[in-house]
C-alpha cells in the first residue's frame, strides 16, 4: 500500500494535521514518541500512528476489514487491536455504532487511543487495555454483534527469539492461544453473531475444529494467494454463534498481478 508519512523525532514532537469536517478543515495536534510516525490510511481521511520498531499492519488487516460484511447498527470487538488499525478500518467501511479494541501491551494501547482522538473517533472507537484470556470478565457475555481477530499465527517457539519483543507477541502465541480467542468469542457475542478470522490456511482443519467446539459454526471461508501461481498464505473465515452447518467457499483471492502491481479485483474492491 502507499501510505503517506509523517515520522516523529522525539517524545516532545508535536504534529498537526488536517482533518475534513464537512466544508470546514481543523488542524488537530498529536504528541509523537521517539520512532513513531503517522501514517495516512486512505479511508475517510483516517490516519494511524505507528512505530517501525515495534509492528505496523500489513496487508492481513486490511483484508480482514473487507471481508467483513458488518452493519451501522453493529456493536464490535476487535480482539488484540495492536495500534487499533481494524477498528479504524471497520468504521471508515461500514460505520458501526460503536467499536471497542481489546490489547494487551499498553505501549500499543497508547499509541491507538491517540489514532483513535487524531481521527476524532473518541466518542465512537474505546481502546481498552487488557488480556485476550479475561475478556469475558471484561465485557458483559453476549453484549456484542460482531467481533474480529487478526491472532498470532505462529504456534509455540517456532522461529521465536525474544519473546518480550513486540513484533514476537503480535506474531507468536506467546500471551494467548487460538483456542483462547475462540473461548472468549464464543462467549461476547450475541446469538447469531458473527466472528471474522484471517490467519495461516496451515491451521485450517485446527482453526475449524475449535470454532466448532464453542459452538461457532464456520459460514465463509476465502483464501488468500500472493500470486496465482503460488500457495495460499493466509485464509479468511467468518463464523456464526449457533449458526446451522453450510459453509460457503468464495472464489480464491490473488493479491498481486506482478512484483508491486496488485490484481484488479483488489484494487477494486480495497482501492489499492
Amino acid at each position: 500500500m502507499s501510505l503517506q508519512r509523517i515520522r516523529g523525532r522525539g517524545i516532545t514532537d508535536v504534529t498537526g494535521e488536517i482533518a475534513q469536517e464537512g466544508n470546514r478543515r481543523t488542524v488537530r495536534t498529536i504528541d509523537l514518541k521517539e520512532n513513531e510516525r503517522i501514517d495516512d490510511l486512505q479511508r475517510n481521511g483516517y490516519q494511524i500512528i505507528q512505530d517501525p520498531k515495534r509492528f505496523c499492519f500489513g496487508m492481513d488487516a486490511v483484508l480482514l476489514a473487507g471481508f467483513a460484511n458488518a452493519k451501522e447498527q453493529d456493536r464490535l470487538l476487535d480482539l488484540g487491536t495492536g495500534t487499533g488499525i481494524v477498528p479504524l478500518l471497520m468504521e471508515a467501511r461500514y460505520h458501526c455504532s460503536h467499536l471497542t479494541g481489546l490489547e494487551i501491551q499498553e505501549e500499543s494501547a497508547d499509541m491507538a487511543r491517540r489514532s483513535v482522538a487524531l481521527n476524532d473517533l473518541s466518542g465512537k472507537i474505546d481502546i481498552v487495555t487488557g488480556d485476550i484470556k479475561e475478556a469475558d470478565r471484561l465485557f458483559d457475555p453476549a453484549s456484542f454483534d460482531c467481533i474480529t481477530c487478526n491472532p498470532p499465527y505462529m504456534i509455540g517457539q517456532h522461529g521465536l527469539t525474544n519473546p518480550e519483543d513486540a513484533k514476537a507477541i503480535a506474531r507468536h502465541e506467546i500471551l494467548c492461544s487460538l483456542e483462547d480467542v475462540v473461548r472468549v468469542t464464543g462467549k461476547l457475542l450475541k446469538p447469531g453473531g458473527r466472528f471474522w478470522l484471517v490467519h495461516r490456511p496451515f491451521r485450517l482443519a485446527e482453526i475449524i475444529t475449535t470454532l466448532v467446539q464453542y459452538k461457532l459454526e464456520p459460514k465463509r471461508m476465502q483464501l488468500v494467494y500472493p500470486y496465482a501461481d503460488k500457495e495460499p498464505n493466509m485464509v479468511l473465515l467468518e463464523a456464526v454463534r449457533g449458526g446451522r452447518p453450510r459453509m460457503t467457499v468464495e472464489k480464491p483471492l490473488i493479491i498481486f498481478e506482478k512484483p508491486g502491481v496488485y490484481m484488479p479485483e483488489l484494487r477494486d474492491k480495497y482501492g489499492y
